[in-house]
């Protein structure tokens, strides 16, 4: 997990991941800003072997990141420090967000590399995608303020994770959800808290909100994440509780830069 929280978080970094394989990988949004490059430092993971990106939507805190990735990125191809192709999957909204803020940000000479050794890879709703060894499925999770994709993953072992992107489940998405061996939801902050945080009025669930709809659908393990940042101490104590009261899975809570195995 790159990072855990929500739009305006400042003591965690917005929420974006690194879901990888035996032989293949896929990093999930970048973030609001550089601090992408921190993050993927402190995980161990070298940049130059990311290959494979997906945007989920064009709110700052998830696509900024991708601005700065490939500002990086296009020198190091031009140099020959970065073989091979960078692939951006994303929808069409994200696509033409991207081609605007790079036309206007980017000198002209590093974003000649879009279009050539970066792609920019539209998908479609229910489009299915070989990403190395994983059989990606991308969605429109049916989102009411901005057009928003999220993905089922089937890994090499059959297990199926299923990525709702940042906002409430929608029952077009069943087919996905259903049954799933992961869940990755979002959960803004604790039910009991919901006054405070106003999660309803910015789109956003509620912990119980995410436990009830893993219970129902026969989720075997839920992850929660994109939440508020006030109580990160107590946070995967107090949502795995709160979560436990309607759910009977495995919930996870998750802080930035730990590993989750799957």
């Amino acid at each position: 997990m790159l990072g855990t929280g929500s739009a305006m978080c400042t003591r965690c970094y917005n929420t974006c991941f690194y879901l990888k394989s035996e032989h293949g990988h896929l990093m999930v949004d970048a973030g609001g800003g550089n601090g992408i490059f921190r993050q993927l430092y402190r995980a161990g993971i070298d940049f130059t072997q990311v290959r494979h990106l997906f945007v989920t939507h064009v709110h700052t805190d998830h696509i900024m990141g991708v601005i700065w990735m490939i500002r990086k990125i296009s020198p190091l191809q031009y140099k020959g420090k970065y073989p091979g192709i960078f692939t951006i999957y994303c929808h069409a909204e994200v696509k033409q967000a991207l081609e605007t803020m790079c036309n206007i940000m980017i000198p002209p000479k590093i974003l000649s590399a879009v279009g050539k050794t970066i792609i920019l890879r539209e998908v479609s709703d229910g489009e299915t995608l070989d990403v190395d060894d994983m059989k990606v499925t991308f969605f429109d999770i049916g989102s009411i303020k901005t057009l928003q994709f999220g993905f089922q993953a089937i890994m090499p072992d059959g297990q199926r994770v299923v990525c709702l992107g940042d906002e409430p489940y929608k029952p077009s998405s069943e087919r996905y959800v259903k049954g799933c061996d992961w869940l990755l939801c979002e959960a803004f902050c604790l039910y009991r808290n919901r006054d405070q945080f106003r999660p309803y009025e910015k789109n956003h669930s509620t912990v119980i909100d995410a436990g009830k709809l893993a219970q129902e659908l026969g989720v075997k393990n839920l992850l929660l994440y994109h939440t508020e940042d006030t109580h990160l101490a107590s946070r995967r104590d107090n949502y795995s509780a709160e979560a436990g009261t309607v759910y009977t899975g495995n919930v996870h809570v998750p802080m930035d830069l730990e590993t989750v195995i799957l």
